[in-house]
């Protein structure tokens, strides 16, 4: 958030009155700002700088606050205090109005062509008539400075330009012209320099350094010249001296260049809406006219108003409060929103000023009356709406997919979502307008400048960055890709593809075909046309001819498998063959993934993946019978929860409990559950929060934990059997004996097979390993390495046989074998005992690893 920096003293001055810090800070609170921090210039410079340089600085108290990052309008002591003063109801919100000069036409500001290839927009206007003091031009100048940081994005969007109006003649021109043909005095300097000059001289300036990249690279640098062919400024590094504003300025004309039109008109606005009180007539702004290269003009600035009509049903709602339409329409008043009931239901008509850009839908509306009715008065309600936790089926599909598929010898990979056009596109055979891809409009780099449309060319690059591991390479990778979409609300959608590679010197379809069969195992989906999957022939430019095939499931292509076309391979600067398969899993989940997080989750999952619905269907454990043919006792210890009267006693119980013996549920929760006859009222809100989560434990209730507390009592008390006979065995079994013999017999034969077991020699796991030993160079002793390649000693380690092999121009290299315990010695120790020989040794390779 951006923090704007007041005089305590004036800024008490201009609100009327002068306010305790506790005082300031909770109105502030209120009107949605925050008192970050109260400190002077003195205390400043002594945190930052040390007590020494802070000696003389002024002891003026000063208000940190801090501001919405969008409020634009509130990041100077004008616009601060005339907010603060709608608020509080002790001032109305000005009215902004663009006026024609009194007498001529109005200042004209000429764009030529030659800015198109750097800062091709401009907007002005002037303002007329204006009176400064030492604290009105301070505050000027630090707005300026906060929209450059802010909504500017440092200069590199908009660049805002002030001059002395006096001082110059229109009408200006707007051109671009090659830094050598651009003389002018820079502000604050004493002498003229070219734009070369200027770019050289303000590398080590603290302040204009930062904004030399926007424009040093271009051929051309914007320039704005008077009619007598004085530089006002060069946009958007430094303005030209003739022109600088002083405490003795009338009449400033102010310009902004940019890249964005749009923030452009937003930037100006806030500018001349902000100081324009200081004019002979307050709030009036003198317009300006832009003409375009290609003859278009347009009138600045806009100040445009604009109407937005919304219910107070939809705020109430909202924000969770009841109030009146015309009590609604007083709250947006005071956020400086002029509002009104319109007579028709509940309509409320808003009116938007210049100064409020930050308001774009009905929800910054509803944000505003929030605000101002105090977020402390919004009463406290308990949520009608109960949710369950529970993980989005679609990650849970991924997650049981992924650690099969790792069971399945595949490694996982995981690569950028965004990419670049080649790699979706040439490099697959295909054109990048039959991808559905979304570009991103400004990227930084080539290598990332669309979404990805398809997992595979990730799955690729992978392999070429790894093309020395040992083969086979096994890749596979279950992440988004983005497709456009005009039927969603932005465009375009994200959907869940999984991808799988087999890199090897032979193509190995069969074994893409095999993940694939093991993949629809997984997934419940056998063979078969109409309700399995099967795969059909198809041509695709990616894959080679004759050796691709489409993947149905259900009559519904989800993805398609095969052996990748030479070309394809080549692009991606790989050497083998390679097959690939790739899918999209969302249709396996039904008829929509998107589904919602509410407290039926659980059951909506059961019917998606097809689990039995009955918990019949699943034995209980010991200790949770079956229940009983006839229906469950509603008489409890809180009474009859058939009545109203044992309801009440039972949500009373709940009040400060999550389930009936504490914070986990346990079969005291599914007794009683059973005994309430029917979901309760919604103003028994405990009772119907318990029975909710209760009720989203319908597949868990038969393995819930076994209650300590008997809270369900019996139907009728007077059939229960005396605990006495309990202890009389009527049917007792007569092969007793015979069972102690066999189980004394199996505890026999385990304790032999245990003992035969642990004699047994665990197994070593082993690898076989070959090195590649490189001398420095040809006058290296070959013999005395080898010697000192063999003088390495590790457990586990067993050198085996070794032959120089010829490198080139006379260089031979050592090839050494080797068999290492997998679980004793590793390649990384191997390889950084044996390069511990400087003197013979320049690098240590593995040219082959085998499992024994």
């Amino acid at each position: 958030m951006p923090t704007v920096g007041v005089k305590r003293d004036l800024l008490f001055n201009a609100l009327g009155r002068t306010f305790t810090d506790e005082e300031f800070d909770e109105l502030c609170f209120e009107f949605g700002l925050e008192l970050d921090e109260i400190t002077s210039e003195k205390d400043i410079i002594s945190r930052e700088q040390g007590d020494t340089k802070a000696s003389g600085a002024s002891d003026i108290i000063l208000y940190k606050i801090d501001v919405p990052a969008n409020r634009y309008d509130l990041l100077c002591l004008e616009g601060l205090v005339r907010g603060l003063q709608v608020f509080k109801n002790k001032l109305e919100a000005p009215r902004y109005t663009r006026v024609s000069p009194v007498s001529g036409e109005p200042q004209k500001l000429i764009i030529t062509k030659e800015t198109a290839a750097v800062r091709p927009h401009a907007v002005a206007a002037v303002l007329r008539n204006i009176t400064f003091t030492q604290e009105r031009y301070d505050s000027f100048i630090e707005l300026q400075e906060k929209l450059h940081q802010n909504i500017c994005r440092k200069r590199s969007l908009v660049a805002i330009g002030t001059h002395d109006l006096d001082t110059i003649s229109g009408p200006f021109t707007y051109t671009a012209k090659p830094p050598g043909d651009i003389c002018f005095k820079p502000l604050n300097q004493t002498k003229e320099y070219t734009a070369t000059q200027l770019m050289s001289l303000y590398k080590t300036d603290s302040h204009l350094r930062h904004y030399l990249h926007i424009i040093e690279d271009k051929p051309v640098y914007p320039v704005i010249y008077d009619s007598n062919g004085i530089v006002l400024s060069m946009p958007p590094i430094i303005n030209g001296d003739h022109s600088k504003i002083s405490l003795k300025t009338k009449n400033i004309f102010v310009e902004c260049t940019a890249t964005d039109v749009t923030k452009a008109k937003i930037v100006l606005d806030m500018m001349v809406t902000m100081f324009s009180e200081y004019c002979s007539q307050p709030f009036t702004v003198e317009e300006a006219e832009v003409v375009y290269p290609d003859g278009k003009t347009c009138i600045y600035p806009e100040l445009a108003y604009r109407k937005e009509k919304l219910s107070s049903k939809f705020i109430n709602h909202k924000v969770g409060i009841n109030e009146s339409t015309e009590k609604i329409a007083q709250l947006l008043t005071r956020m400086c929103l002029r509002s009104e009931a319109t007579g028709v239901a509940d309509e409320i008509e808003v009116e938007i000023p210049p100064t409020r850009s930050d308001v774009i839908h009905a929800c910054d509306i509803m944000e505003d009356a929030a605000i101002a009715y105090g977020f402390n008065n919004i009463p406290h309600t308990t949520p009608r709406t109960y949710t369950v936790a529970n993980q989005f089926p679609l990650n849970k599909l991924t997650e049981l997919l992924r650690q099969d598929l790792a069971a399945a010898g595949f490694t996982e990979a995981l690569n950028f979502a965004l990419c670049s056009q080649d790699d979706i596109a040439d490099k697959l055979g295909r054109k990048i307008s039959d991808t559905k891809a979304v570009h991103i409009s400004n990227p930084k780099t080539a290598e990332f400048q669309v979404a990805r449309t398809t997992l595979l060319p990730g799955l690729l690059k992978t392999i070429a960055a790894n093309r020395k591991m040992p083969l086979p390479l096994r890749l596979f990778e279950i992440s988004d890709v983005v497709l456009k979409d005009p039927t969603k609300d932005v465009g375009a959608k994200n959907s869940r593809r999984f991808c799988a590679v087999y890199y090897n010197k032979s193509p190995g379809f069969e074994v893409i075909h095999g993940l694939l069969d093991r993949t629809m195992q997984l997934l419940e989906v056998k063979p078969g046309r109409a309700e399995g999957y099967h795969i059909q022939a198809a041509d695709d430019c990616t894959f080679f001819r004759g050796r691709c095939a489409e993947v149905f499931v259900r009559g519904q292509c989800v993805g398609r498998l095969g052996v990748l076309h030479p070309d394809v391979i080549t692009r991606f600067e790989l050497t083998l063959p390679c097959s690939a398969l790739e899918m999209d899993i969302e249709p396996f989940l039904g008829d929509s993934a998107e589904i919602l997080l509410t407290h039926d989750v659980p059951m909506q999952e059961v019917i998606v993946h097809n689990f039995p619905m009955q918990m019949a269907a699943r034995p209980a454990p010991a200790s949770c019978p079956a229940p009983a043919s006839h229906p469950a006792s509603t008489k409890t210890v809180f009474g009859d929860v058939s009545t109203p009267a044992g309801l009440k006693a039972l949500n009373d119980f709940l009040a400060d409990k999550s389930y009936m013996e504490g914070f986990t549920a346990s079969q005291a929760d599914v007794s009683v559950f059973d005994a309430v006859p029917s979901a309760p009222s919604g103003s028994l809100c405990h009772l119907v929060r318990w029975y909710k989560h209760v009720q989203s434990f319908q597949r868990e209730r038969a393995h819930l934990p076994s209650a300590t507390s008997q809270f369900v009592l019996p139907a009728d008390l007077s059939s229960d059997v005396s605990s006495g006979d309990d202890d009389i065995d009527l049917f007792g079994s007569d092969d007793e004996a015979e069972s102690a013999e066999a189980a004394k017999l199996k505890e026999q034969r385990l304790a032999e097979y245990a003992a035969r077991k642990s004699k047994k020699p665990a197994l070593v796991a082993k690898s076989s390993i070959l090195l590649d030993v490189k001398p420095w160079d040809d006058e290296t002793d070959m013999a005395k390495l080898e010697e000192c390649v063999r003088s390495v000693r590790m457990d586990g380690l067993l050198w085996g046989r070794a032959k120089l092999v010829p490198v080139g121009y006379g260089i031979k290299k050592l090839q050494i074998g080797c068999v290492v315990e997998d679980d004793k010695v590793g390649t990384d120790l191997l390889e950084e005992a044996i390069t511990g020989f400087e003197d013979w040794v320049q690098s240590v390779d593995v040219a082959a690893f085998n499992k024994i």
